[in-house]
């Protein structure tokens, strides 16, 4: 799930300037890199599961821990987002790398549902859509944010369609619709997120700690529209083990 609606949204207008010291494109390579840590973690802590068996033998311990364990992913967002003005640098950055590696645990189990092949193509296929829409959101003349309204309902729909398919098996008919949905929508909102980076950069002028602070803000969207854009990709081209 994307969390996009609980981080600060800065609405002023780009000007014509950059803060002194540091560049608009070296602040959004900041939030890249970032955003291409928090993924390393993810994807390490994943292999790492999946050879030694550690979704196996937590399952063992408590068929209930990997909820928990989203449960808690969930609560370290809001707290990064909720926290950000208040929490120093180093926490924000702890937080996201945290949730990085409890998502990574989680990440471990599609390694015993999908076969390899099918995880490599939709990762090759997440990135290149990923970095097309990153480009368009930053290069691209259009003002995303017209959209957000439209881009947060298809974020409901997900949500709400994901919950009911848990207890509705006939909606699985329509997974492969919903799964095209979407890659639509996280490709849009990496658009979106990356143009976000420069509302945070003009926005918070002047002020170089809730630019760094934003910037790890800008790191864990653009990291949960990767993850999110790698998911159903995976579902709509990947091939399950028997």
């Amino acid at each position: 799930m994307n969390e996009n609606e609980l981080n600060p949204q800065p609405q002023l207008e780009p000007q014509p300037m950059e803060r002194s010291g540091e560049t608009l494109s070296r602040y959004t390579a900041q939030a890249f890199l970032w955003m291409a840590l928090g993924l390393l973690v993810t994807f390490g802590v994943s292999i790492v599961g999946y050879v030694t068996l550690l979704p196996l033998y937590i399952l063992a311990i408590n068929e209930y821990a990997l909820i928990v364990l989203t449960v808690l992913e969930l609560i370290v967002v809001i707290v990064l987002s909720a926290k950000l003005h208040s929490m120093p640098i180093g926490a924000a950055r702890a937080l996201f790398l945290v949730y990085a590696l409890l998502n990574g645990v989680v990440f471990s189990t599609y390694f015993f549902l999908f076969e390899l092949s099918s995880m490599v193509l939709a990762f090759g296929a997440a990135a290149l859509y990923f970095g097309v829409m990153a480009a368009v959101g930053y290069f691209a003349k259009v003002d995303f944010s017209r959209i957000r309204n439209l881009l947060f309902g298809g974020l409901i729909f997900l949500v709400v369609f994901g919950l009911l398919s848990m207890f509705i098996p006939a909606l699985a008919m329509f997974d492969r619709i919903v799964c095209l949905a979407g890659i639509a929508i996280f490709m849009l909102y990496t658009a979106y997120d990356t143009q976000k980076i420069k509302a945070f950069y003009y926005g918070f002028q002047g002020d170089d700690a809730m630019l760094a602070k934003a910037s790890i803000i800008s790191a864990l969207n653009l990291y949960l529209d990767f993850i999110n854009l790698f998911l159903y990709l995976l579902r709509f081209l990947g091939k399950r083990k028997n």
